[in-house]
Formats: C-alpha cells, structure tokens, sequence
C-alpha cells in the first residue's frame, strides 16, 4: 500500500510540474519584448569624424626602431600599446638589450609595463609584439601565442631578418620621430 501511495504521489508531483513548466512558457511568450529603436546617424559626417580622429592618432605614432644601429621601416599598429610606447619615446630613446629565445625570436625587457591587449596570434617574421605588458618580441620566424601586436617590419625579407636577428643577442633602439 505505502509503495502505490508513494508512486501515485511521485506521478501527481511530476504532472503539477509540468504544467507550470508549460504554464511558464505560455506566459513568456505572451510579452512582446522591447526591440532597441534604431538610431539615425548622419554616416558621412560620422565617417568623416573617424577619419579626423585616426588622422591626429596616426600623427602621434611616429617611431624609429633601430636594430643594432640599422634603421628599419615599421607600419606601427594603431593602438593603446604603441600610442604609450611613443609617449615613452618622446621623452628620449628606448634602449632594449634582447635575448635570442627559442631559435625565431629576439626578446628584451622595456623595464616598464605598457597597456596591453593579447590575443592569440601567430606571428610571422617582421612581427613586433608586447609580450606579458612589459618585454618586446621582434620575430624572424613564427610562433602562435597570446600577444598584443605594436607592429612589422616592412623593409626586410625574411632571409634579412634572420641575418639581423638570428644569431646574436641584438640592441633595438626606439625612438620619437620627432627627436
């Protein structure tokens, strides 16, 4: 008798459950929800606002990197990263002595942390990158780790960059454009 009680409770509990259940259901779908009213925006005077404003960006990050006293052409990103790096440059040139690590990269401590934003990156060579906020990477190989990219070399091949870069420990030299 106590197992049929209890089965035929375990049956009543379970139908009272669905119905609410079912009973929720109906209900949520019974509200309208709230659509977003969408915003007018004048695109032309926006995307000339964008352009101003990346314009005076671009002005500010304006450096040199020098490895080993060789002057390279870099396409610096555009971003919190590098626009502190220039801050620090402007005040008088960043020397970092690096380290050959693992056969595809030179790294060097800036002796300061910088903003960072890392992601999941594969690097190819040319690649400038901030790594852990406060050591810079030059690649002349590839790696795939989380960095925050500061820029690329344009003006070397890969065969260059492995000269300047893949044997001996290297002294980069940032500085301001401006100095």
């Amino acid at each position: 008798m106590k197992k049929i009680l209890i089965i035929m409770l375990a049956i009543g509990l379970s139908l009272i459950s669905a119905a609410c259940a079912d009973n929720e259901k109906t209900q949520g779908s019974g509200i309208p929800e709230e659509t977003p009213q969408a915003e007018t925006v004048d695109r032309d005077a926006g995307e000339e606002q964008k352009n101003d404003n990346n314009e005076e960006e671009n002005a500010t990050i304006k450096m040199t990197l020098k490895i080993n006293g060789e002057e390279v052409k870099v396409e610096w990103e555009d971003n919190e990263s590098v626009r502190a790096l220039a801050d620090i440059a402007g005040k008088g040139p960043i020397t970092i002595d690096t380290s050959l690590y693992g056969g595809f990269e030179q790294v060097g401590g800036l002796g300061t942390t910088l903003p960072s934003n890392d992601v999941d990156t594969t690097t190819e060579p040319g690649d400038i990158v901030l790594y852990s906020s406060s050591n810079i990477v030059v690649f002349f190989g590839t790696n795939t780790w989380a960095y925050t990219r500061l820029g690329h070399i344009e003006d070397k091949s890969k065969d260059e960059l492995r000269d300047m870069l893949g044997s001996n420990n290297v002294v980069l030299t940032i500085t301001s454009a401006e100095q």
